[in-house]
């Protein structure tokens, strides 16, 4: 079992006014959401602009955080090119990573077959652990438990985070997979109902700015305290629902800017918020006593 902890942070990717990567506020911002209680961090997932940030920016960024920090550093390097991820997971290696993120392959629609033969595929040409990436808001396809539950057969595919929304396929993933197979969701509304049907964690957005009442719930039910977790979990569905109320991280850097953190601007396609997201972070950030 591979020791990433239960709060795996989706790191954003800091830019300067002029779209170009702000390294030392990468860095500085790692540090703090190790502080907060992230346990590890992927870099250079969704949430970190992947589709944006070039090959020579990831490799420089992965390089400079994981040189830095203690905890666990899990790069993105899933791509719709089975070839094109191969290449980015062992240049990631080469950096010294603890982990890859590989996503099903978007846009291309492939079936089950042909979404096992990727992962298959990627996981040959490494030694690291991988942690699959199902998220077919995303990808626009599904891969089904039964997939999932085959590729955890394979030594170096470790875990799963699993962003369908359907708790009931990360349940058969988690009912049928190899022993030691973490399924994580990708899901924030949906921390507490994972781990009530025996999920491990979550990779989180959330956590940039609610890191320490993630982890008080998760204790909280890991401890049997499930009423506080329960409580908690109410609690944080007002900001969990701003988050993602248009396309992330459009919402989660916007808050992070908020809370003085400069984090700056997503680069294009992802325009700025609107004003409308803008008051809805304000007003549930508020209601947290994080303004």
């Amino acid at each position: 079992m591979n020791d990433w902890g239960r709060i795996i942070t989706a790191m954003v990717t800091p830019m300067d006014a002029n779209g170009n990567i702000n390294y030392n506020k990468a860095l500085e911002l790692a540090k703090y959401l190790v502080r907060e209680g992230s346990t590890a961090l992927v870099v250079n997932g969704t949430t970190g602009e992947s589709p944006t940030v070039t090959q020579d920016e990831k490799l420089k960024l992965l390089s400079l955080i994981k040189e830095s920090l203690d905890v666990p550093v899990i790069a993105g390097v899933g791509t719709n090119s089975t070839a094109a991820s191969v290449e980015n997971a062992i240049a990631a290696e080469k950096v010294g990573v603890d982990g890859l993120l590989v996503v099903v392959p978007y846009y291309n629609k492939p079936n089950q077959e042909s979404i096992y033969a990727h992962f298959a595929e990627v996981a040959k040409a490494v030694k690291l652990p991988i942690m699959m990436y199902n998220v077919p808001g995303r990808t626009g396809v599904n891969m089904t438990a039964e997939t999932a539950v085959a590729l955890s057969k394979i030594p170096n595919i470790a875990a799963l985070k699993e962003a369908s929304g359907d708790l009931n396929q990360l349940a058969k993933v988690v009912r049928d997979a190899e022993e030691g197979f973490l399924v994580y969701t990708g899901e924030d509304a949906q921390i507490l109902p994972t781990l009530a049907v025996g999920g491990y964690g979550v990779v989180s957005v959330t956590a940039h700015v609610v890191c320490r009442d993630i982890k008080k719930m998760i204790d909280s039910y890991l401890g049997g305290n499930y009423v506080e977790a329960g409580k908690i979990h109410r609690k944080l569905i007002k900001i969990t629902e701003v988050m993602f109320m248009t396309a992330n991280p459009i919402p989660v850097k916007a808050a992070l800017n908020l809370l003085g953190m400069d984090v700056g601007p997503t680069r294009l396609p992802l325009a700025a918020p609107s004003q409308n997201v803008i008051d809805a972070l304000k007003d549930s950030m508020s209601e947290l006593g994080l303004l």
